[in-house]
């Protein structure tokens, strides 16, 4: 490990020059922001980071079976629906994910254009969704879309809770010098950029191996202090308390 704290842009990318022993006629600043995007997007995909969760909210208008997903969402955690068609203070039901297949059979809707509404159309109070459509862009309309079934038979507000990718390290306008990532993972950020760095020079494999193992050690216990920040005391801790009466003695 180099010893730094962290990591900022500028000294991350002279770490790879560092230990690849590569200079900047190989490794051009193009090259080495891809690698650099490369690395945070697999640390992203591996360990959804809990500071880059959020929280939107909208309305399920009658009739309609779909909705974007939130702008630049890299997925879905869960979708809260409620009885209000006025705000969110109402009863909250979890709608329960499946596959497009199975709402598709579920509402019926075997022949047709997907997302048509026909008189076969299930209408109710939503209980499931399902993903559709790859994202193409960081937008609401280009980040997927989402099915819902049964179809709203009124306007029903919802919560949509998810991951979004967050801005990475760049210089000016295009990044960050620092991020979650590079402040809190980065040794680990360091071995992602190296595994892709020596996998982009084509050896040698040992160093390739070295500091995929390295990564794959690294990730395991930011894991674990991923999920230490979560716990919570035990007043605290998610589970609804209910009183119970003891008997008399």
């Amino acid at each position: 490990m180099s010893g730094l704290s962290n990591y900022t842009y500028d000294t991350l990318k002279q770490a790879i020059k560092d230990y690849t022993e590569v200079e900047d006629t190989v490794f051009t600043t193009t090259i080495l922001d891809g690698l650099i995007m490369a690395a945070e997007f697999r640390i992203n995909q591996d360990l959804p980071m809990d500071a880059d969760r959020f929280v939107q909210e909208g309305t399920l208008a009658t009739d309609t079976n779909n909705i974007n997903a939130p702008a630049g969402a890299l997925f879905v955690r869960g979708i809260e629906v409620f009885d209000s068609t006025a705000n969110s203070n109402g009863k909250g039901t979890w709608l329960e994910k499946k596959d497009q297949t199975y709402l598709s059979e579920y509402t019926d809707r075997l022949t047709g254009t997907e997302g048509d509404l026909t008189s076969q159309d299930v209408t109710g109070f939503p209980k499931y969704y399902a993903m559709f459509g790859g994202a193409t862009g960081t937008t609401d309309t280009t980040s997927g879309g989402l099915y819902i079934a049964p179809t709203p038979d009124a306007n029903y507000r919802f919560r949509i809770y998810y991951n979004k990718m967050p801005v990475g390290l760049g210089s000016g306008s295009d990044g960050n010098s620092t991020t979650y990532i590079s402040n809190y993972f980065p040794q680990g950020l360091l071995y992602a950029c190296l595994v892709e760095a020596f996998a982009f020079l084509k050896g040698p494999m040992e160093m390739l191996t070295l500091y995929e193992n390295k990564y794959k050690s690294a990730i395991q216990q930011f894991a674990g202090m991923q999920l230490g920040r979560r716990r919570r005391d035990d007043y605290t801790d998610g589970t609804v308390r209910i009183q119970v009466k003891s008997p008399s003695p």
